[in-house]
């Protein structure tokens, strides 16, 4: 499976930080994950890291100098720049931040990001004092206006033992901010509303009626759309997953819990996936103490739940697109096309549930992508590559139905 950074090229500039040390660890994985890294220490930064360190992870040389006699003829401060997909700051000092401020180009990392085309992330990492004195946040305003993405430290403890912000953030925080930047932006503007997970149906205090689902697909979902630049709310329900970054997430247990939250969000949402496995029933009595074993009986009385998906299709506005999954054991064209039409989706993606690679709770997928048009089985392949050939339908479906309309 290919990794979302594999053939990008990412110029990495480190400065003068004890948090140099971490971003080591960026490198490494960015690295692993197939990207071309190109690093850039300043003077300082190599008291804190020796060069070695960077080259040895990164694979290629690390750069420092304006004018290296060795590589005269490529002109480093003009070259990196201009081949990057992106250029990023980190650590980025006080006086790293208060240099690019003032558009300064006095060694080669401030004339790499002044020649730079691609987009500039940087991620501040100081004392918590110098961070939000009035000098500093002035110069990250200017950068901001000059269109570079600064990323708001986290606040804890710093390394000369005072505490607030500053800290430099964790890889988990910033891989998703950067894949944003490596992404085309073709759902950009778009809202997208996605549920994922299963919800939970209570018999007593200690036990409830569920499902398989382990909520990975409605997460790569809600990821892969942030990184293609949508405003992403996602619906869970109780998964072992961390939120993804940059996306709203509204925690429920229950189907009708889910079934308020995705109707109290639904209207002002341009693209509605439902890739949660909701319960279609529930027990008709809820009992408020544990039911003692000796004491149940062996018959449960069921009520239904709401079907949220049907009631998307029926209230759905217009120009709103509509994705439903649906898991399925044997006739999955059948079935898909059948719920397509019932529910009156754009979109239906059928899974095998009955295979071990694209069940419930594997790594691995292979759906059956069904519109009015047409069926297309995808490959097998991870949960993330999954998600874009789903959203590149999407994309392809939101182009037509504003071709029709007339729109922009």
């Amino acid at each position: 499976m290919r990794s979302s950074f594999a053939g990008k090229n990412i110029v990495l500039g480190v400065t003068g930080s004890i948090a140099a040390f971490k971003v080591a660890g960026w490198v490494s994985t960015m690295a692993k994950e197939e990207a071309q890294v190109s690093v850039i220490m300043t003077r300082s930064a190599r008291e804190f890291v020796a060069p070695l360190t960077f080259a040895a992870l990164s694979g290629n040389p690390v750069h420092g100098e304006m004018f290296d006699p060795a590589r005269a003829e490529r002109m480093d401060h003009i070259a990196l720049g201009r081949e990057a997909d992106l250029v990023v700051v980190a650590p980025a000092t006080a006086d790293t931040i208060a240099r690019l401020a003032g558009g300064q180009a006095d060694d080669l990392l401030t004339t790499t990001v002044l020649a730079a085309r691609a987009p500039v992330i940087v991620c501040p990492a100081m004392n918590s004092r110098m961070y939000l004195h009035p000098a500093t946040q002035d110069n990250i305003a200017r950068l901001k206006k000059f269109g570079y993405r600064v990323l708001t430290p986290p606040a804890g403890m710093m390394a000369c033992r005072e505490e607030g912000p500053g800290r430099l953030p964790e890889w988990e925080d910033v891989q998703e901010i950067f894949l944003r930047a490596l992404t085309g932006q073709d759902l950009a503007g778009e809202r997208v509303l996605i549920t994922a997970g299963p919800t939970r149906e209570p018999l007593d205090p200690a036990r409830f009626l569920s499902n398989r689902s382990s909520g990975k697909m409605g997460y790569a979902l809600a990821r892969t759309a942030y990184r293609r630049g949508a405003e992403v709310h996602l619906i869970s329900g109780p998964v072992a997953l961390p939120c993804p970054p940059g996306v709203e997430r509204v925690s429920v247990q229950t189907a009708r819990e889910m079934h308020a939250a995705v109707f109290q969000l639904a209207e002002k949402a341009s693209i509605i996936v439902k890739a949660a496995a909701v319960a279609d029933f529930r027990p008709a009595v809820e009992e408020r103490e544990k039911v003692k074993k000796d004491k149940a009986g062996l018959s449960l009385q069921l009520s239904r739940n709401p079907d949220i998906l049907y009631e998307l299709g029926r209230n759905r506005k217009e120009g709103q697109v509509l994705v439903g999954f649906a898991a399925e054991s044997s006739n999955l064209q059948a079935e898909g096309r059948k719920k397509l039409a019932t529910k009156n989706l754009d979109l239906i993606a059928v899974n095998n549930i009955n295979s071990d690679t694209t069940g419930f709770e594997c790594d691995t997928n292979q759906i059956l992508l069904i519109d009015r048009e047409r069926d297309v089985l995808l490959p097998m392949t991870g949960k993330e590559q999954t998600a874009d050939m789903i959203w590149d339908r999407v994309v392809d479906l939101l182009g037509k139905r504003r071709d029709k309309s007339g729109g922009d």
